[in-house]
C-alpha cells in the first residue's frame, strides 16, 4: 500500500510536458492551415495586363473587382444552368480515352455565372492572332489560350469565363460553394460555356473530344501524360489574366499535370498549396524534437 501511494505521488509530480506543449501544438496546426488559407482563399479582383513582344515591358494594366465586372461587361450563364469539364477515361483503348459520345465523369462546375476572358482582354488594349492570353493563380497554377480559342471559340468549346458566382451546388463531386467568392469558395474560377450540341443527355459538358476537335495540340491537356483531360483547364482562385503579344514563351501549364485529376472520380480536382506539406512535416518535427528533450 505505501509503495502503491508513493508511486502516485511521484508521478503528480512529474512534470506534464505533453500538456506545456499543447499550445504550441495549436499554434503549429494553425500556421498549417493559414499557410493554405494564403494560397487557397477565393478571389475577389483580377489583375490585367497586356506585355510587349518582349515579353516584360507593360502596354496596358487595370484591376477589376468582381461586382465591376458583373455591373459593366457581359455577364455569361444565368445562375441555374449547369456547366460541366470531363475528367480522364481509364482504359487502354486509346480513342476510347477520348469518349467521343462523352459517357462518363464529367466534373460539374455549378450553374455558375461570370466574364467572358475575351472582355477581360479588351480591357487592356485585346488580343490579335498569334496572341496568347495566361489565367494565373496565386499558387502558381496557369494556363495558356490562343486567340481563336478566345475571340471565335465553336459552340462546342463556348466562351471560357471567369467564374464569380455560382448559383447552385454541385449534385456530384467537388463542392463549389454557393454565391459571391468568399461563399463561392472555389472562385474565380475558369469554366468552359460549352453548348449541348454533342452530349446526348442535353448538358453542357466540355469534353475530352472537344478538347481534340477545338484546341491546337499543344495546348491539349493529358493527366499523367496519358490520359485527356479537359478539368484541367479550371483553375480556380484566378487572380491574373496577362495577354502576351506575340505569345508566351516561358514553360505552360505549369502545375497542370500534377495537381489535377488524381482520380477518375468527379471530386479529384485540387490546387493546394505547395507550402502546407513541408510547414506541417517542419512543425510535427520540431515538437517531437522538443519532447525528446524534456524527456531525456
Amino acid at each position: 500500500m505505501n509503495s502503491s501511494s508513493s508511486y502516485i505521488r511521484d508521478f503528480k509530480k512529474q512534470p506534464k510536458y505533453g500538456t506545456r506543449l499543447f499550445p504550441f501544438m495549436i499554434a503549429v496546426i494553425l500556421l498549417c492551415g493559414l499557410v493554405n488559407v494564403a494560397y487557397a482563399a477565393p478571389s475577389t479582383a483580377v489583375h490585367i495586363v497586356k506585355y510587349a513582344a518582349d515579353g516584360t515591358t507593360v502596354l496596358n494594366e487595370t484591376t477589376v473587382m468582381y461586382q465591376w465586372m458583373e455591373e459593366n461587361l457581359p455577364v455569361q450563364g444565368d445562375g441555374k444552368t449547369h456547366y460541366y469539364h470531363q475528367g480522364p477515361v481509364f482504359v487502354d483503348d486509346k480513342e476510347g480515352q477520348w469518349d467521343v459520345n462523352e459517357t462518363t465523369n464529367f466534373k460539374d462546375e455549378g450553374a455558375v455565372k461570370g466574364t467572358d476572358v475575351k472582355d477581360l482582354c479588351n480591357l487592356v488594349g485585346g488580343m490579335n492572332a498569334g496572341d496568347e492570353v495566361m489565367i494565373k493563380a496565386p499558387d502558381g497554377y496557369h494556363i495558356e489560350f490562343g486567340f481563336e480559342n478566345v475571340y471565335n471559340p465553336l459552340p462546342r468549346q463556348g466562351p471560357i469565363v471567369v467564374c464569380w458566382y455560382n448559383g447552385e451546388e454541385t449534385s456530384v463531386g467537388e463542392r463549389q460553394g454557393v454565391g459571391y467568392p468568399p461563399a463561392y469558395f472555389t472562385g474565380m474560377r475558369l469554366v468552359f460555356f460549352a453548348d449541348t450540341s454533342v452530349n446526348s443527355e442535353g448538358k453542357h459538358v466540355f469534353g475530352n473530344n472537344d478538347m481534340r476537335t477545338v484546341m491546337p495540340p499543344a495546348t491539349i491537356h493529358l493527366f499523367d501524360d496519358l490520359y485527356p483531360s479537359t478539368s484541367g483547364y479550371t483553375v480556380k482562385w484566378i487572380d491574373e489574366v496577362k495577354v502576351y503579344t506575340g505569345g508566351y514563351h516561358g514553360t505552360k501549364g505549369v502545375l497542370a499535370k500534377s495537381l489535377e485529376d488524381k482520380v477518375a472520380t468527379p471530386a479529384t480536382t485540387t490546387q493546394k498549396s505547395p507550402l502546407l506539406p513541408f510547414t506541417c512535416i517542419g512543425g510535427i518535427g520540431l515538437i517531437v524534437l522538443i519532447m525528446r528533450r524534456h524527456s531525456s
